[in-house]
C-alpha cells in the first residue's frame, strides 16, 4: 500500500475511534498531540479516568491483529510521551491513567473498532 494510502488509512481510522469514543460518553481532551519524541493520537476522559489511546487500523489481519503492533518498546514510549503530555500541557482533572489500544479493521462493510488496555502509567 502507498504511503499516502497508508497515512489515509490510518486518519480515517483514529477519526472514527474519536467518533466511536464520543458516542460513548468519552470526553476527547486533544488529538494527535506532537513533541520531537513522538506522539498520542487520542487523549480522552473516560469518566475520571485518563485514556491514552494509541490508534493502529490495518485492512486485513494478514500481518496480524492491529493491537499486535502495540509491543513492549512501543508501550513504553506511550508512556514516557504520557507523562511529557502530563508535565507540559494543561489537562482536566483525574483519578488514574489508563493506556487502551483502539484496534481498528477496514474493510469492504465499514470500520470495526475492538479496544484493549494495555497498560497503566
Amino acid at each position: 500500500m502507498p504511503p499516502r494510502s497508508r497515512r489515509n488509512l490510518g486518519r480515517g481510522g483514529e477519526d472514527h475511534v474519536a467518533m466511536y469514543l464520543a458516542e460513548r460518553g468519552w470526553v476527547i481532551v486533544e488529538r494527535n498531540w506532537r513533541c520531537r519524541y513522538g506522539e498520542l493520537d487520542i487523549i480522552a476522559l473516560d469518566g475520571a479516568t485518563l485514556v491514552v489511546v494509541e490508534v493502529k487500523t490495518r485492512s486485513s489481519l494478514t500481518f496480524g491483529h492491529p493491537a499486535e503492533a502495540v509491543d513492549g518498546r512501543k508501550l513504553a514510549r506511550i508512556r514516557r510521551l504520557t507523562g511529557l503530555w502530563l508535565a507540559q500541557a494543561e489537562h482536566p482533572a483525574y483519578d488514574a491513567v489508563r493506556i487502551d489500544v483502539a484496534a481498528v479493521i477496514a474493510s469492504s462493510d465499514g470500520l470495526a473498532v475492538s479496544m484493549v488496555t494495555v497498560g497503566h502509567r
